[in-house]
């Protein structure tokens, strides 16, 4: 299984690699990343596989948009699913 992670926000030091701990610590594996800085607004969109993760996906959820509250940018992780779903027409 695989999700779809966004953050979105002012540009801040630290931000790949507060998100990148936490998918670690849950043995969340990165597939894929992109990221720019527009200005000072930071965009950055991450693959990852879920597959073996150590907790239920809304759990990962919360936590990546609880990470986001506390650092001042928006986190949503959205399984891969949901995702195709929402972008078929």
């Amino acid at each position: 299984m695989r999700a779809v992670i966004t953050v979105i926000g002012r540009d801040t030091v630290g931000i790949i690699a507060k998100t990148s701990a936490i998918l670690s610590k849950n043995n969340v594996n990165i597939l894929d990343i992109t990221q720019s800085v527009l200005g000072d607004i930071f965009a950055m969109v991450m693959f990852a596989d879920i597959t073996d993760s150590t907790v239920p996906f809304g759990d990962l959820q919360t936590e990546l948009e609880n990470l986001g509250r506390e650092i001042g940018v928006q986190i949503m992780a959205v399984h891969e699913d949901i995702f195709n779903a929402m972008h078929t027409v």
